[in-house]
């Protein structure tokens, strides 16, 4: 086990936390936010969509089952720093290739332990997202400041580019007659098996790939994927969404896809509170009136009361917490999206059917 050195954690209000360095020793900064679920760990570590951020994981216990290769949602970690109570170098799981403390290392991941996780939660809950700092080699509290004025705040920040993938490639069976585009904003790996598992074949284009491009694939259907960042920030981003719904193929969003289709009818988004992440948001289907267990991850919302006003655009989903909106799908189009996150890695499965609809949808199409 490594040598634990003071740590210190700085929020952007002057808060101030002290506890024990944990993963790589540095200087590391970003917005804060936090995770919620109970499992996971390293699928939420590896998820794109954090890019950017530093996490704090709400569970009291985080590394007891070490990791695994097979548990990655991308080829990296992608947050910026990590915030735990107890971060467990020993673990249980056989499976395991081995210990939290490595992995992060290996990553160059900054991180931070007993820091009271709830109380820090409660704070973020209170006071709302901002950035923050975490130094396991800085002690001066002055010199930490200027550092943490120099993180770039989240909104405005385009990032998807950032962690897209910067070259083309496929999946899936050749021969499959649904062939789905998918523009990788920060696409997690489970959601590229969900629709292999359901007979797809998949291209995956880079994030500012042009629409001239995607057609000479000859797709059945379009898929725009989750990602990190301010999607009011992605010019290309809107313009690529507008330019397939012209198209009339089935388009599919998740997560960022869901606010680009937003922007794309004219709806605008806004940065949350404190935004949802977690592995238990209960959100009502409107359509059928069921209700299910969804996992989350976004600090971005679409403006509900734009939404009311947009003649083409029907609401779907709803969060049953907040209210605000989960789902939309085009009157005009065969276009629908989600806010959350429903290939569930981790998380419940709930929500799976949405990639049932989508297939269904290319094939009677």
């Amino acid at each position: 086990m490594t040598e634990q050195k003071t740590a210190i954690l700085l929020l952007q209000d002057g808060t101030v936390y002290y506890g024990k360095s944990f993963g790589a020793i540095g200087t590391t900064g970003g917005e804060i936010c936090f995770n919620t679920g109970m499992t996971g760990y390293q699928e939420v570590f590896t998820d794109p969509s954090y890019y950017g951020q530093v996490l704090i994981m709400n569970s009291v216990h985080v590394g007891n089952y070490g990791v695994k290769d097979e548990d990655v949602q991308s080829d990296t970690v992608k947050i910026r720093g990590l915030i735990g109570r107890n971060l467990e170098e020993l673990f249980s799981r056989k499976q395991a290739s081995g210990s939290l403390g490595d992995y992060l290392r290996e990553n160059e991941i900054v991180s931070i332990e007993e820091v009271d996780t709830r109380a820090l939660v409660a704070h973020i809950r209170t006071k709302g997202a901002m950035n923050c700092i975490i130094s396991s080699e800085i002690s001066d509290l002055d010199v930490l400041k200027k550092k943490l004025s120099e993180v770039p705040d989240m909104a405005g920040l385009e990032l998807a580019s950032r962690v897209s993938t910067k070259k083309v490639y496929e999946m899936g069976d050749t021969g499959s007659k649904v062939r789905i585009a998918v523009m990788d904003y920060g696409v997690k790996k489970h959601i590229l098996q969900c629709l292999v598992d359901r007979g797809a074949y998949i291209k995956v284009f880079p994030a500012k790939t042009k629409l001239e491009e995607l057609k000479k694939f000859d797709p059945s259907g379009y898929f725009i994927s989750n990602g990190p960042g301010d999607p009011s920030a992605m010019k290309y981003g809107i313009e690529l969404v507008s330019g397939i719904l012209e198209e009339g193929k089935p388009t599919f969003g998740i997560c960022l896809g869901h606010q680009l289709l937003a922007l794309a009818n004219g709806i605008p988004t806004f940065k949350m509170h404190h935004g949802h992440r977690g592995l238990n948001h209960p959100v009502k289907n409107l359509v059928t009136g069921l209700c299910e267990i969804t996992t989350q991850n976004h600090g971005f919302g679409v403006d509900p009361e734009a939404v009311k006003k947009a003649e083409n655009v029907e609401v779907t989903h709803v969060n049953l917490n907040d209210h605000s909106i989960e789902g939309i799908r085009l009157k005009n189009k065969p276009a629908f999206s989600v806010q959350y996150h429903p290939e569930s890695t981790p998380g419940p499965q709930d929500s799976r059917y949405l990639f049932d609809e989508f297939i269904n949808m290319i094939v009677a199409n």
